[in-house]
Order: C-alpha cells, then structure tokens, then sequence
C-alpha cells in the first residue's frame, strides 16, 4: 500500500527521499510500502515519526565527493 498526504499539509514527509510525485493520483506520496499496521497508525496519526525516515539530501554526495 502507499500512503498518501494530503495536499498542503506539511509533515516531515515533505523532506524524505521516499515522498515522490505520483503522476497518475496528481499528488505526492509515500513510496514505501506500508503494512496495515503501519498504514493505519499514519493514517490515524498516532505514531509521532516514522521509521523510515530518510532526508532527501541531495547535496549529500557533492560533500563526500569534496
């Protein structure tokens, strides 16, 4: 399942390398594959952060390459 956001509600999603515009709902979305368990605590918003999290820090390889 992919979870999908809400337009103009920002969350740290906004920042993770797993949130990606999906072309065919029109909206951003989470690409990881969430199970039931997960889905409905995001959904509910009852887990404070998510575990797989990831900064989309796309300077991250020009520093290590300098």
């Amino acid at each position: 399942m992919k979870a999908y956001a809400e337009r103009g509600k920002m969350t740290n999603c906004d920042a993770c390398v797993n949130y990606e515009y999906d072309e065919d709902y029109e909206c951003y979305c989470c690409m990881v594959n969430l199970d039931e368990d997960e889905m409905y605590r995001f959904l509910s918003g009852t887990q404070q952060e998510c575990p797989y999290f990831r900064l989309d820090d796309e300077y991250a390889v020009v520093r290590h390459q300098m």
